[in-house]
């Protein structure tokens, strides 16, 4: 094993070495390639439905993390467990969060444990744009990796851009607010050569995480009656300090980057607020520590030819432990290691035809100090084959993703092996009927599949030898329709509408009982979910000074559990946490130096079981944010102030049953580059 273990370490060198050779050829001026982001309000016209926040949009809404922008996708429900420190994920059209693929700077950030990323972690001071892609890109020239997961989001950090003579830029940013809020932050990137620049972003996060909210409850037992109280969210504080690196180089006929992520955490984890005050403590503590390093290198190489590398190594510790609960006291310790190398390769056939072969490898291992632990390692691999076939306006996309997995176990001293081999095809296409105007309608039909993650294979019965599930697969369906037009060049409209039809066969479920009141994994679920997404843009100039800007989102999801007929209290309820109906609103005036932002998202009415019983069901709700900001230029230093009001009209609900959300709050922004 520790013959393995030298092998993937020293492939992984070995792909970095590229990026120091190709770092010393001088760039010509003439053919450099550097990665740009072009932000603009109109309706994407791709192939596939994406949603972008990027540029000044992205920094005036009022959000702290990467999670809370994503609640203004349209078919994106957030999960939300509460303040600054509560854990937050997405689930993108109703299928999970599992199906999501979260992506930093181009290459995937993983988690086998529970196969869910905390999207409350990574902070918009050093983020260009955040897209949400369903299905997959509709550009065939990436890693294979990125062809398999059901939907995925890309973040893109801020690359140096740097304007005359300028040779760095410095910005800080402190925020302070609500919730005892401590939060300073500084941007640096210097200009280190010709062909290379970098920079350094550190972050401190401080917060008590106590806030008000209103307790109801609801006597059944005597006849004096319910009452409402108001009670402090406790033991919701976190500390955070994150540390990104990163190297950004130019060669001819291409680019590499490299970057260095360091994140570190305690937090408390207040638990649900349940009908009995004081039944629970909630005294559970978690600490993280998060360190990764990746690279790629993109070079045109002939006219003909392209190629993309991608290496990363990551490793996660978390200190898990329980407080006042029946029972013993948990105090359980988890290590998860991560290699990962990728090959993309592109080819130009003709001008109207393209095609890419990508191989990937991803080796992980979880280990832990629990008693009886099987420490399981997962070797991964993928190959996907693409071609794209461009006409006048007609596009076909097409790929066929094959996925080889082996896995490794210690169960009672014996090594148990598992092997699973998935092949999963995909087609895109894309037709514009009328040339004079920018109308595209779009289809897309994917089949993709998930692994069991190590949590749902071995952590719900240990010991038990039936943890042998099988993959969830997801069949998609999607019919679109995009439309954009400008309007007396002062006047940009653009609409999309997308139809779909999602079907999940195997989904695991959890079953009560088991060993030592675990729950029992397996594959029973059968889901069907058929919705509709709608966003709506709009920008607008009025005179020399001031610029309007819109942009409406809605959702209808019918999420229905199909698992079980002979179960009539859950047969075809909607599933759990999925509403029918969903939406936001973002409106935007800009005059001279100063910024007004609304916005606004609703979620209607939920279950929190697929039993769709009033005693499941969990309230409507709705928020309104408000923002205003000031740009001032004083001694050549730009400065920015801005105000945040969250939660304006003191909305109370819960987006997880029983942990709620604060209620009005405050923020204020000081941000200063130099």
């Amino acid at each position: 094993m520790l013959y393995k273990r030298f092998n993937v370490f020293f492939f992984i060198c070995l792909s970095s070495l590229p990026l120091f050779v190709f770092a010393q050829n001088k760039l010509d001026s003439v053919q450099h390639l550097s990665e740009i982001v072009v932000t603009q309000s109109r309706i994407s016209t791709e192939a596939i439905p994406v949603q972008t926040l990027s540029g000044s949009l992205l920094n005036d809404l009022s959000v702290h993390s990467v999670a809370d922008a994503m609640r203004y996708f349209s078919g994106v429900q957030l999960k939300d467990y509460g303040g600054i420190g509560g854990l937050k994920t997405v689930d993108v059209r109703g299928m999970g969060s599992q199906h999501v693929g979260v992506f930093y700077d181009g290459i995937e950030i993983g988690n086998p444990q529970n196969g869910v990323v905390d999207l409350g972690r990574y902070s918009l001071d050093n983020m260009e744009a955040i897209s949400l892609y369903n299905g997959q890109k509709s550009a065939i020239f990436q890693p294979a990796k990125d062809y398999a997961s059901a939907s995925s989001i890309y973040m893109t950090t801020k690359t140096p851009d740097f304007r005359g003579n300028k040779k760095q830029d410095i910005k800080t940013t402190f925020k302070t607010g609500a919730f005892d809020l401590v939060n300073p932050s500084i941007l640096w990137s210097q200009e280190l050569s010709d062909n290379v620049s970098g920079s350094l972003n550190a972050e401190y996060i401080y917060s008590s995480g106590k806030y008000k909210f209103k307790h109801k409850v609801v006597n059944k037992t005597d006849n004096r009656g319910g009452y409402d109280t108001t009670e402090v969210r406790k033991n919701g504080d976190i500390r955070v300090y994150r540390l990104e690196h990163a190297l950004f180089g130019k060669m001819e006929g291409g680019d590499w980057k490299t970057k260095v992520y360091f994140y570190n955490s305690e937090r408390g984890y207040p638990g649900a607020d349940v009908k009995e005050p004081g039944k629970f403590s909630h005294e559970d503590r978690q600490w993280d520590t998060n360190l990764f390093f990746q690279a790629s290198l993109k070079k045109k190489m002939s006219y003909v030819y392209s190629t993309l590398f991608s290496g990363k190594y990551a490793y996660d510790y978390i200190h898990y432990v329980a407080g006042d609960y029946p029972g013993p006291e948990l105090d359980n310790k988890y290590k998860l290691h991560e290699a990962y190398l990728s090959s993309a390769n592109f080819f130009n056939i003709l001008p109207f035809w393209n095609a890419n072969v990508s191989t990937d490898f991803m080796w992980n291992k979880m280990d832990s100090n629990m008693k009886e632990f099987i420490y399981p390692q997962r070797y991964s691999g993928w190959v996907a084959v693409a071609t794209s076939f461009y006409f006048e306006r007609v596009k076909i996309q097409a790929s066929l993703l094959g996925s080889f997995v082996h896995e490794n176990t210690k169960e009672e001293k014996q090594d148990i092996q598992q092997n699973w081999d998935k092949y999963t095809p995909t087609l895109i296409a894309s037709w514009q009927p009328f040339e004079s105007h920018d109308l595209h309608l779009r289809f897309f039909y994917k089949n993709i599949f998930r692994m069991p993650t190590f949590s749902e294979m071995y952590l719900a019965y240990m010991g038990s030898l039936s943890s042998l599930l099988e993959p969830e697969y997801t069949k998609q369906y999607n019919v679109g329709i995009t439309y954009a037009k400008t309007i007396k060049r002062s006047l940009n409209i653009g609409a999309q509408v997308d139809v779909y039809h999602n079907k999940i066969t195997n989904k695991l479920m959890a079953i009560p009982g088991g060993v030592n009141f675990r729950w029992t994994m397996k594959n029973l679920g059968l889901v069907q979910i058929r919705g509709i997404d709608v966003a709506l843009n709009g920008d607008t100039q009025i005179g020399t000074n001031t610029v309007l800007t819109a942009r409406l989102n809605y959702t209808y999801q019918k999420a229905r559990d199909c698992s079980d007929s002979g179960e009539p209290s859950t047969y075809k309820g909607q599933i759990a946490y999925i509403p029918w109906h969903s939406g936001s609103a973002i409106v935007g005036a800009k005059y001279k130096t100063w910024n007004l932002n609304y916005s606004f998202i609703y979620t209607g009415k939920r279950y929190d079981g697929s039993a769709n019983i009033p005693e499941n069901r969990i309230k409507e709700w709705y928020t309104h944010d408000l923002s205003l900001s000031k740009s001032l230029y004083w001694m050549s230093t730009d400065l920015r102030l801005t105000t945040e009001i969250n939660n304006l009209f003191n909305q109370q609900y819960d987006v997880i049953l029983n942990y709620p959300m604060p209620g009005t709050n405050f923020k204020f922004i000081i941000n200063i580059t130099i």
